[in-house]
Parts: structure tokens; sequence; C-alpha cells
């Protein structure tokens, strides 16, 4: 690690009565920095570069020094030096191919490329705590989880988080960060965890909560998205690597009947061969007959788990996973605090942890992490890191999976989100689409929703629950959850009656109508997204490998890949699922047609093989059971075959699937999906790479992990009948079509 030198100069011809400033530049080297003390007025102006992006912009009185510990940001060597002679002349420097000049009165830092190109200005109030940056060069997103539009410029946004705000009922639960990110090229994190975002002008304001004269920007700037994101990721950490059951189809439960209904679900699930990973099972409090006796109880309700370690180990026997729902103690249905503590804090982690450590013995897989909506933003994320550290310290061998409602920066790196109690409306599905795709613009990937939504309406059919399925099913979580929860498994509008309705009464005596409670075709439909799901794991588990080297988010707007195009650049209906493949969830009632803008280039219909011109909109004919759904010409696209669980072992080889039309390249991931010795190598990643014009495809395994000479292949061209049979060899295997 580099140490850090400090050189200042003071800039001079200040305005009377404005604050001196006195600017420090960190750059590598040796020795160490010196702690300064100035005069009464005198700023501390901080420029310290991060990475080859990523600058530090930090201002404070120079007797108390900006924090170099932010909350969300990893620590950081300071290894990449600003070039200037630093004299109180000098007013710019070199940044790698940027340029920084600094002004005075009003203080303002300011970033452009060679031959001037603006990137961004942020500018310091000397009367205020408040930060200006420019935001009139197009759209802005971020801002977390649940805002309520997809550009946030002309709204001023109170950092409020959790279920108490406003449009929960649609846009679902606040998440928020201070992160905003621009098709133009830059992101800026600032460093106050609560405070008014005020996005009105050509420029916009933060003005802080918390009364301090000390503040950090974070400017990333890049030519690509993908730089943007991934220097999001650099300075609050890359996302983890999560297991791969994960990623399978998760089953809520909520009232319980008895033992004999928790096993017969499993039970189902297996026998009618719909694919199914994990078991949520939520506590008793928030419905009448849960896992637990009540909130925050770690003790098992015995009139449905009397027997828990062998209930668990029936569970496992039969591959699934189990999840558990779990309050923080005298936290529930709380009020919104924006800053600072409350009057109910958790205590310590370790301890509240080790309440846990039963329930862990007998076998839990996994936590899901509900309310925390009083907590503090600090001990929202230390909540966060808990389950994260703590499963580890029972299973070091073994990543943890947990479920949140809470966060701030920095979540990606210990677990997932979802969007909370949002209703079964079909607005309300439109909305999820959007925020899907701008929480993962705001630095989390692992994200979903209730599918079907959690509190049920007059408009909670079939047909809406397919189209949320289906949905669903092209989210990094696929769970389904909601009031009058048997509404939400697969065969559950078939049984001829609802089960526990937990509050949708209100709906009168008629809801849902008996004829919809027939309706074979929803377990149908649910089949072939499951099976869809299950045989596109090895797309979606490579994809989760590169967001997790990237820190690129699984759902992407359409102007992350084409950035250039105007027409992609607002389009938060549809959005790109990994590297391949274009969603358009169908998102009106009764919708028999599609309107479906794709980028430029080529692509493919999956469902029938049509290749189409992109740069325009297409019509895409719907019925019931299909969603639009496009692969962008060069895909290479690894398939499995359909599996009941995640492990499931199966004799078929792999499927490489390639659309020809364009190159195109894709790293094929593979591990033994649980531990963590992919970090010592115990790996597989297939390089492939798709040239056009030759009408070739090369395969050869990434030297840093495991050989793949000797294991058989199928290659599939579209457009070609028949697949090819291949061997892998030493080096490159090269396959014609």
């Amino acid at each position: 690690m580099a140490t850090k030198v400090s050189r200042r100069a003071v800039l001079g011809g200040m305005g009377a009565g404005a604050a001196q400033v006195l600017l420090t530049c960190r750059v590598a080297g040796a020795g160490v920095l010196p702690r300064l003390t100035g005069k009464p007025g005198l700023l501390d102006l901080d420029l310290t570069s991060i990475s080859a992006n990523v600058l530090r912009i930090g201002i404070a009185p120079v007797n108390a020094w900006a924090s170099e510990e932010e909350l969300g940001v990893v620590a950081h060597p300071y290894a990449v030096a600003l070039e200037s002679q630093l004299d109180p002349v000098v007013k710019e420097m070199a940044w790698g191919k940027y340029r920084i000049a600094v002004e005075e009165n009003p203080l303002r830092v300011t970033v452009t490329k060679p031959g001037g190109k603006f990137r961004q200005q942020i500018q310091f109030d000397d009367d205020s705590t408040a930060v200006r940056f420019g935001i009139a060069d197009g759209p802005v997103f971020g801002m977390g989880e649940g805002l309520p539009t997809f550009d946030l410029r002309g709204a001023r946004y109170r950092m409020h988080n959790g279920e108490g705000t406003p449009n929960l009922d649609t846009d679902g639960a606040r998440l928020p960060i201070p992160w905003l990110v621009s098709a133009s090229g830059w992101g800026l994190l600032i460093g106050q965890p609560s405070g008014v975002m005020d996005l009105r002008g050509e420029r916009g304001v933060f003005w802080p909560v918390e009364a301090t004269s000390t503040r950090n920007v974070y400017l990333i700037v890049g030519d690509e998205p993908r730089e943007i994101l991934r220097g999001y990721a650099e300075l609050t950490g890359f996302p983890h690597l999560p297991p791969r059951w994960a990623l399978g189809y998760q089953q809520s439960h909520r009232t319980l009947a008895s033992k004999e209904e928790v096993l017969g679900i499993a039970r189902s699930f297996r026998e009618k061969k719909l694919p199914c990973d994990t078991l949520i099972y939520l506590g008793t409090g928030f419905c009448p007959s849960g896992w637990n006796t009540g909130h925050g109880s770690f003790t098992f309700n015995e009139d449905v788990f009397p027997n828990p370690k062998a209930m668990f180990g029936e569970f496992h026997a039969e591959h699934f996973k189990v999840v558990l729902h779990v309050v923080p103690p005298g936290d529930f249905h709380g009020t919104i605090h924006d800053t600072g503590p409350t009057a109910r804090e958790p205590g310590d982690a370790v301890s509240y942890w080790k309440e846990h450590l039963p329930v862990e013995a007998v076998g839990v897989d996994g936590w899901w992490a509900d309310e925390g909506d009083r907590l503090s933003v600090y001990n929202r994320l230390d909540r966060n890191k808990m389950y994260w550290e703590g499963p580890l310290t029972v299973h070091p061998k073994r990543r943890p999976f947990a479920l949140n409602r809470n966060g701030y920066a920095g979540l990606q790196r210990y677990g997932w989100l979802w969007s909370g109690d949002v209703t079964s409306t079909w607005k309300t599905l439109a909305a999820q689409v959007r925020n899907g795709i701008n929480t993962g613009l705001s630095g989390v990937p692992y994200w979903g929703t209730d599918t079907g939504g959690f509190t049920p309406t007059l408009e909670l059919t079939p047909e809406l629950y397919l189209r949320w399925f289906q949905f669903s099913a092209f989210c990094p979580l696929f769970r389904s959850h909601g009031q009058a929860w048997k509404l939400r498994l697969p065969w559950g509008w078939d049984t001829g009656k609802p089960g526990p309705l937990e509050g949708a009464e209100r709906l009168g005596p008629g809801w849902p109508p008996e004829a919809e409670l027939h309706d074979a075709q929803v377990e149908v439909i649910c089949r072939k997204y499951l099976e869809l799901r299950y045989r596109m794991l090895p797309y979606v588990y490579s994809t989760v490998e590169q967001t997790h080297r990237t820190g690129l988010p699984m759902m992407r707007a359409l102007w992350f890949a084409y950035p250039g195009d105007r027409n992609a650049l607002l389009r938060d209906d549809e959005y790109l699922w990994g590297d391949a493949f274009l969603v358009a969830p169908v998102l009106e009632k009764g919708a028999r047609q599609r309107r479906v803008y794709l980028p430029e280039g080529e692509w493919w219909d999956f469902w029938t093989g049509e290749q189409l011109d992109g740069g325009r909109e297409v019509t895409r004919e719907v019925d019931l059971e299909t969603i639009p759904l496009y692969v962008k010409a060069g895909a290479v696209v690894p398939l499995g075959p359909v599996k009941q669980w995640t492990e499931e072992p199966v004799d078929e080889p792999l499927t490489l699937r390639v659309y020809p039309g364009a190159d195109g390249e894709f790293a094929v991931y593979e591990d033994d999906g649980e531990s963590f010795r992919y970090r010592e190598g115990e790996f597989t990643r297939l390089l492939c790479a798709w040239r056009d014009a030759e009408r070739k495809l090369t395969v050869r395994a990434d030297e840093n992990g495991r050989p793949a000479a000797g294991r058989r292949v199928r290659v599939e061209f579209v457009g070609r009948k028949e697949p090819v049979m291949v061997t892998l060899e030493a080096g490159a295997t090269v396959v014609k079509m």
C-alpha cells in the first residue's frame, strides 16, 4: 500500500471576507501525512486520487480534516498521482487523462477531458454545508431504491428510509443512497448519509442533515457506463458472490396450519416437478402462525415445527434450503428517522447475533432480515454486515444468504434487497420494473420483488400474477410472497379455495371469484418460466460472477450498453438481462401486443428464432404465456438441462447457443456454487468468442482456473437445425458453423 504525502498551497486573490483555502493533494510516495493547523477561517480542500477515475474531494476547517472513514466506503491506498507543481499560482493539475481546475470564491473543483470537454463541477458554499454540482448535461439516475421517477431531474427528494414513505404501494420501500449517475460519463457519491437532494435546477444541490462543516464528495468519471459502476464498486465494495441456490426459485410461506401442511407443500413441489430451491417462513406477529412465537423470537412455534431439527432434515433430504424471517427486537411498524440514533438501538451486533445461534444449529440456511426502518443508517449497515459475518462464524466455508429490507451504500458486499410491501396492481408491476433497473444503477445488484405484489387488491387475478411471475423470472431474486399467500403457490389458483386471506377480506366476500380458483393454466405457465430459469442457470450464474468481479448490475438500463442512443436513454419498461438478453415484461391488463424498442444492431426473438434489425420499435404479439424476450446478435449463451434444484446432478452436457449476426464474447463461469474455494482457483471459466465473418466459435479455458480439456459440450447455432458435439482441447477449441 502506498503511503501518503501532503503538498499544500494557499490559493490567493480571494475577495474580502471570504475564507482562504488550503489545497491538499495526496500522491503516492514515501513519508507520512502531516497534520497542520491554520488560522481561523482557513479551509482545507483535500483532493485524493483513489484510482484512475475515482476522485475524493474533501473539505473541512484545517483543524478538523475531512474524515477518511466514510460510511459505506472501503479503505483504499492512495496510489494514483495528481501531477502538479502545487505552488500558489498553479490552480490546475493532471489526473490521468483528465484535468482538474480549482477556483475560489466560490470554491469550485472542475474536471474536464482533453480539449476542455466538461465532465463535472463540484461547488462548496462558504456559508453552509451544501454541495452543488452540474446536472444540465442530461438525465440522472440512482439515489437508491424506491424513487417515483426514472430520470430524477426536476424534483426534490428527502432521504427518507423504509416503508413509511410516500408511494410505498407502487414504488416500494425507500433505501436512500446519496449517489447519482449520469449517461454523460460521471457518478457522484455525497459523503453524508442523510439530507435533501434538490435536482430542480441546472445545478443539483445536496443539503446534509448532519450539522458539520466537514464533508467528502466522491466523483467518478469514465467514457463508458461500466467504468462508472466499476468505480462505484471500487469505492464502496464489489458485490459478494452468493450461493448458487439463491438464484433458484424461492417460495415464501405465511400463515401455517400444521406440520403436515408445511411438509406437504415441500413434497408437492417435488411431486409436481416444479423447480424450487428455497422455502421461506414468515415469523409469527405479521401472521397468526409463523415459524416462531412472535416478533424478535428465536423460539420455534411448536404447532407447526414440533421437531424443527427433524423437519429441517426432511427439507434438506429433498434438497430444499430454509430461510427464516426475523425482526429486530422492539422494532416493527416504526416511524421514519432521517438521521442519528433512535430510541431503540439493537445493541451490540455480536451479542445480538448470539441469539441466532440455536436456530443456526437446527440447520437454517439463510435469514430474511425484515423491518429495521427505525434504526439509524449506521446501524442499518451494521445489521447488513452482521447477517454476512455472523453465519461465517458458524459455517466459515459456506457463503451466507440474507434478504434485507434496509441498508446503505455497501449493502452489496453483504446481502440482497427486496422492494418491500407493494400492492397487487398493474401500476405497481410497471413501477417495479423501473425500480429494479434504477436499484442496479444505484450499486445494489441483487434485488427482487414480492411476486404478485404483497397487499392484495381486486386487480390480483391469475393474469396479473402470471405477468409478475414472468418478470420475476428475469430478476436476480425470484421469490413469491404476499398476503393471501396460497395464491402465490404455482398451483394456488387451481385448488378451489384461496386459503387464509390475511386481511384481504376487506375486498369483499366475492374475492377472489370462484372461476379464478379453478385456473389450471397458471401452474402450466409458471412451470414454463421455472424451467426456463433453471435452464438459464449457467448464464445467470456466469452473469452473477461478472457482477461480483466488475460491479455491473444484472438488470441493466438500455443506455448502460447503448449510451449514445437517445431513444434508449429513458426506457424504463424494458431492460437488459446481463450481456445478451433484452426483457420487455407485459405491463398492461389484457395486452395482446407489446411495443418494444430494440437498440441498434441485430436481435433474435428468443421464442421464434426470428432475426430483426434494431434501432427501432417493433410490435410483438403476446399471449398469456409469452413475454417479449430478445437476444443480441453475437451472443454466446450457456444453457443447461431442466433441474428440480440448482445442484441436481445431471448427465446432459453444457450447451453453448450462438446467435450469429455480429461478433461477441462471453465467459461461462462454474464453481461448486457454495464455498469460497473459487478464491483459490477452484473454478472453471470458459472464454467463448464468436467471430461472425469467419463463422467460428473459439472456446478456451481461463488459465487462472481449472482446465477443461476432455469435456464434452454441445454447440447450437441459431438458424442451423443440428447441434454440434465437441470435446474441448487443452488449448483453444474451434467450432465452425
